[in-house]
């Protein structure tokens, strides 16, 4: 296990102000009053807040509505992260250093896992976003209408929104840093994070494991909802079979792979979350528009579509407690010099920022106004 604290992995753990030598192999837990910074306390609980909040929720729809969606997306999100997680922090255990090299790490938190490399609030944020995400696209009827692919597609626009608020003030508050050695995956990046991430991590993941789960597990007419036995191993298939679509929408672009190509790269990976952004927008747009036509053509019949609790409070405590930290952030980055700021770390993307944002709150708004008494699970369009 030589690999755990290599020469790269020792330098960005340094610079984060911690040793990657002597770390547990297991799990250590810390005191959570003397971490790098306090915004790190406040993000574990937010987001291990939100994963059990999401469990919560996810184990009602299941039991009580009838619809596996929300549980195997929520264990399907792990597998993931089971899957796609320690070839990063470990690419050498793979056989995969010469060709991703050592990409990020994270900073110590109160819990954390495999040689200090996995913080339990990242364990968290995948369910949680996932969660997050689905039942904002789900709440505002676009699986309804729009059937499984063009809601996954909604639901991969949501996590860009709500995911880079917070990809793009982490280094900047020490919570993970990039390692910039690294220019063949971290580059190119705009401001401090890479490209590939806001793309493959950000949205394609997200929107291929929704898809997924839902073809496999969702309910549909003229097909009895899958007994426990079948959501399980459905569930587990779409998340290890969820980096393949990130293999695949990486690949134009991995193409082009080179310090003499970046500009190629850039533009192909700007179109591809441009694609992001207008369907997503189209979709959000078009949702807004037929719930509102529905609420006037129908006002005194329910919702077909549940509006629960996790969807009315979650997302937004979540963007407010983010932007709260941004604002916290906000004088140290204007203070920065070449994107730096005084205490040694980047600073993210501002004005990108401020696009999920406002994005974000017309996902929240949408799903406020449509807020209705939960009715029985609705069938996915197939």
């Amino acid at each position: 296990m030589g690999y755990t604290c290599d020469p790269a992995a020792e330098r960005v753990a340094e610079a984060l102000g911690f040793s990657c030598h002597g770390a547990n192999p297991v799990v250590t837990v810390r005191n959570p009053f003397d971490l790098a910074n306090g915004t790190l306390p406040f993000l574990e609980l937010l987001i291990v807040g939100g994963a059990v909040f999401a469990l919560v929720h996810a184990w009602r729809r299941w039991r009580r509505d009838g619809d596996p969606v929300n549980i195997s997306l929520w264990f399907a999100s792990v597998v993931y992260l089971a899957v796609i997680e320690p070839p990063l922090y470990f690419p050498g255990w793979f056989g995969l250093e010469e060709h991703v090299g050592f990409i990020f790490s994270h900073n110590v938190f109160t819990v954390q896992f495999m040689y200090d490399r996995l913080p339990l609030y990242i364990v968290a944020f995948y369910p949680a976003l996932s969660q997050l995400a689905y039942e904002l696209v789900r709440a505002l009827g676009v699986f309804a209408r729009r059937g499984p692919l063009l809601g996954s597609v909604a639901v991969a626009f949501a996590c860009q929104v709500f995911y880079e608020v917070f990809d793009q003030l982490g280094p900047q508050l020490k919570w993970w840093a990039w390692n910039p050695a690294n220019e063949m995956i971290n580059q190119p990046a705009l401001a401090s994070v890479p490209m590939n991430s806001m793309l493959l991590f950000a949205s394609v993941s997200f929107g291929a494991m929704t898809y997924l789960v839902v073809r496999l597990v969702g309910p549909r007419p003229g097909r009895d909802t899958p007994a426990g036995r079948h959501v399980a191993w459905r569930t587990v298939l779409a998340g290890a079979a969820t980096p393949l679509a990130m293999i695949i929408v990486s690949a134009p672009s991995g193409a082009f792979r080179g310090e003499d190509r970046l500009g190629i790269q850039r533009t192909i990976l700007a179109a591809e979350l441009a694609v992001v952004w207008i369907a997503g927008l189209y979709l959000l747009v078009d949702a807004w528009r037929a719930r509102h036509s529905d609420s006037r053509a129908r006002r005194a019949e329910p919702s077909p579509v549940a509006s629960s609790l996790f969807v009315r409070t979650y997302p937004a405590a979540y963007l407010g407690v983010l932007v709260v930290l941004w604002l916290t952030a906000l004088p140290a980055y204007f203070a920065s010099t070449g994107g730096v700021t005084e205490q040694g770390t980047p600073v993210g993307s501002l004005w990108y920022t401020a696009l999920c944002t406002v994005a974000a709150t017309a996902f929240i708004l949408g799903v406020l106004r449509v807020s209705a008494p939960r009715p029985a699970a609705e069938p996915v369009r197939s």
